[in-house]
């Protein structure tokens, strides 16, 4: 069996978020979903599990950082083509979320922007051609 992802987020607003992650993409499992939770699919071994404040405390004692203020994680996920890539954060960013937090990536090779949700989570959206990514690691500088 693959491993499975689960990246747990507190959000304020769990019908807010859940509309928002539909529109980039996510889809709501019902199974395992209620009022403190919800499960957005992203494939088959990507979900994202939104979590009211209460519920995510019941997880953890420590405090919830305000994600418009603070970083602790950069979510990357990936996307199928340079279009697929402006086509999420530009839905992103009509749907409450803030497009590009963070400077756009661009290589020869890759192509990397980026989004905020509603609870200032970001994520980054990025499109690669694995088979034109140079073997040394200096053509990522600069």
């Amino acid at each position: 069996m693959q491993r499975l992802i689960f990246i747990n987020l507190p959000v304020h607003n769990l019908a807010k978020s859940v509309t928002f992650y539909e529109s980039v993409g996510g889809q709501k499992n019902p199974m395992f979903s209620d009022h403190t939770a919800a499960c957005m699919v992203f494939s088959d071994t990507i979900h994202a599990m939104l979590l009211t404040h209460e519920k995510f405390s019941s997880f953890t004692e420590r405090e919830i950082p305000d994600a418009h203020k603070t970083a602790q994680v950069l979510i990357c996920i990936s996307a199928e083509s340079r279009a697929e890539v402006d086509k999420l954060v530009e839905a992103a960013d009509t749907h409450g979320g803030i497009a590009d937090p963070n400077p756009a990536i661009e290589f020869p090779f890759m192509y990397s922007r980026s989004f905020a949700d509603p609870d200032g989570h970001i994520w980054e959206i990025m499109w690669m051609d694995p088979a034109s990514v140079p073997p040394t690691p200096d053509a990522f500088e600069g």
